[in-house]
């Protein structure tokens, strides 16, 4: 029986990796992804199949589940990895509740209405995974340690999404704790992409490591856990 995935945001950057290493799996990894001329092109590099997905976009989402439900009658993966970082740079006092509004609304509502939708498909599996695809910047612990690298890097909407988005993985997770869906949140570490204008020192391939391994967990997994290649992440 085929596994089928849909991972958003997948065109490129670490959610093209994910898709990449699935499919060496031999999972059906489809590239979720909004613009549909980068989408296509992403797919066809990967051989796999793209279906048009804009995350804060729900008439989108319901119409990508459609078509996966036609195509494959469920999900077996869900890899929410479709993320902005929006403004750094917002000081006190101007116009920071516009900026976390912008973010939240792919960081977060834009997981929870995925999640969402799809769940249905998702409990036609035998055993799905969910992935939602976090960072340390959102570690309140590491926030406040003076000895994490993470100390003083005080991206306001972004970081918070990102502890948004853990409190939301610990929510599906208990909330489907009696079922063999399991959901976690992935740190990917500090990768190169776009989103840091190519900072980063880990490549895509590195940072994609730990989804699949949390995609791919077995009956024994976690769920609820926020993880990263060397472990458990700080709260």
């Amino acid at each position: 029986m085929t596994t089928t995935a849909l991972i958003t945001g997948a065109n490129k950057g670490i959610g093209f990796e994910i898709a990449r290493l699935l499919g060496e799996r031999g999972v059906t990894a489809i590239v979720g992804a909004r613009d549909e001329e980068r989408g296509r092109a992403a797919a066809e590099r990967l051989g796999q199949p793209y279906v048009r997905l804009d995350v804060t976009d729900e008439t989108s989402v319901r119409a990508a589940a459609k078509w996966i439900e036609q195509e494959y009658g469920a999900l077996d993966i869900l890899v929410n990895n479709a993320g902005i970082m929006g403004p750094m740079d917002v000081p006190a006092g101007v116009g920071r509740a516009d900026a976390l509004r912008e973010v939240y609304e792919t960081n977060v509502f834009g997981v929870v209405t995925v999640t969402d939708v799809l769940l249905p498909l998702l409990r036609r599996a035998s055993a799905a995974r969910i992935v939602n695809m976090s960072s340390a910047l959102g570690s309140l612990a590491d926030s406040l340690d003076p000895d994490s690298q993470f100390y003083g890097q005080d991206y306001l909407a972004y970081n918070s999404s990102k502890t948004a988005l853990n409190m939301v993985t610990v929510v599906y997770a208990n909330e489907l704790r009696d079922t063999p869906i399991k959901v976690n949140a992935a740190d990917p570490g500090y990768c190169s992409s776009d989103m840091n204008a190519h900072t980063g020192y880990r490549t895509p391939a590195q940072g994609a490591a730990i989804a699949v391994r949390l995609a791919t967990l077995g009956a024994d997994g976690p769920t609820g856990a926020f993880l990263q290649d060397e472990g458990p992440v700080r709260w």
